[in-house]
């Protein structure tokens, strides 16, 4: 079956938009194709019956991708003597699309701000206010004023000062009931109370999706404390500054991309020790898990199990080097079965594994929605600024998904901090 009598696949069109655009050369048997992300290039080995390629979609896969399929339609090509390029075949291209409901969509986008105000004011307005010592200085605020001010601030983006229009608006509707001053804002960004109930109120908003959401998929990335240090620059440097920048570790829905549970890190703390924590924090909060997918990083026989006995399937990918074990105890067994799975159901795991893209896009969203770096001073304020990011996503994505999935949010619940 010829190219023409079949729907071409998305890998397909990446491969000839690769051998369209892109300078390939090639040294003896050894081709050497750039990367569509811009990050350097890969050899390909065009064997006839065992291609390889050095990229990360051929080690999972163990079949052509798109970089040998690239080299393959290049050699395709024929030169006649008057320098003239003969293309052997005609591709007719058909890119796959996705329905968007454009009236949900600009009707959650018109009235965010002023409706993501409502659900943080729903959602924290039961919290509790602990007593506090009256000092010197203004007097203390209440904690629903403090977390409200806190997280509209985050939201807004601006600086402390012009934000004061903000604040007097939301005083106006009723949101607060005294009217903070800017640098309270930045003080109580500072306080280590702060913290659990932002943990808290994250897992919180995700509420509303638990009948939506089932797969999962987990992921960490750097958030930067300085102007010109970049979570990019940073992981691919040789030069480590722990200094200067944070590490988020997520639990996010594939459908809708809600964060449900949510850590906070020192910028190079591995990745392995945080999935148990955030799959069992998930599940503790209501959500049925019935997969959850991750990268290498988090391979390990415990997170499978950890897994597992919350009712999920894990999919994560095997290492080069990895074996089957031998042995009665759980997680052998555990470990053991994914593996055969992984080695003799390729392409089928890699449908489920591929769902933590998602993880990649929800990060994409906090950094280019609100920033990619803390611009707090302290780690303590930098800590609850992360969080107060992840907060604000999380209400987005709730009203967006209000106006297109119907759905209704109900935060009438009890504080446990």
């Amino acid at each position: 079956m010829s190219l023409n009598e079949r729907q071409i696949t998305d890998r397909e069109i990446k491969a000839l938009q690769i051998a369209a655009k892109h300078k390939l050369t090639r040294k003896g048997n050894v081709w050497f194709v750039p990367s569509q992300a811009g990050k350097g290039e890969y050899e390909v080995r065009p064997d006839p019956q065992a291609p390889r390629c050095t990229c990360p979609d051929y080690e999972y896969r163990n079949a052509r991708c798109k970089h040998v399929l690239a080299v393959e339609y290049v050699l395709m090509r024929e030169q006649t003597s008057d320098g003239q390029t003969v293309v052997t075949e005609t591709v007719k291209v058909t890119r796959k699309t996705y329905t968007q409901n454009w009236t949900a969509y600009n009707e959650a986008q018109t009235h965010e701000k002023s409706e993501m105000q409502a659900y943080l004011y729903e959602l924290c307005r039961n919290l509790p206010e602990p007593m506090r010592e009256r000092g010197k200085g203004r007097p203390p605020l209440s904690l629903p004023d403090v977390i409200f001010a806190s997280v509209t601030k985050i939201y807004s983006t601006i600086s402390g000062r012009r934000f004061q229009t903000d604040l007097r608006e939301a005083k106006a509707r009723g949101y607060l009931a005294h009217l903070p001053h800017y640098n309270s804002v930045f003080k109580y960004l500072e306080s280590e109370a702060l913290t659990p109930y932002l943990y808290e109120l994250i897992s919180l908003s995700a509420a509303p999706l638990k009948a939506v959401e089932t797969d999962f998929a987990v992921d960490s990335s750097g958030f930067s404390t300085g102007q010109f240090v970049r979570w990019l620059d940073v992981k691919n440097s040789t030069k480590e500054d722990r200094r200067h920048w944070l590490k988020l570790h997520l639990m996010v829905g594939t459908k809708t991309n809600i964060v449900t549970s949510v850590e906070v890190s020192d910028g190079f703390a591995h990745d392995y020790p945080f999935f148990k924590g955030l799959v069992d924090r998930t599940a503790d909060a209501g959500f049925k898990l019935r997969e959850v997918s991750a990268d290498k990083g988090y391979l390990g026989a415990d997170n499978m199990l950890a897994t597992l006995r919350r009712g999920a399937i894990p999919y994560i990918p095997f290492k080069t080097n990895s074996v089957a074990q031998s042995g009665w105890e759980p997680k052998s067994q555990l470990w053991t079965r994914m593996f055969h799975f992984y080695s003799l159901n390729r392409a089928e795991f890699l449908q489920h594994y591929h769902k933590r893209s998602n993880v990649e896009t929800t990060f994409h969203m906090i950094k280019s929605k609100f920033g990619q770096r803390l611009r707090s001073r302290t780690l303590t304020a930098q800590v609850n600024e992360a969080l107060c990011k992840v907060l604000c996503h999380n209400l987005c994505v709730v009203l967006q998904s209000v106006h297109e999935l119907g759905l209704e949010t109900d935060f009438e619940v009890a504080h446990s901090v």
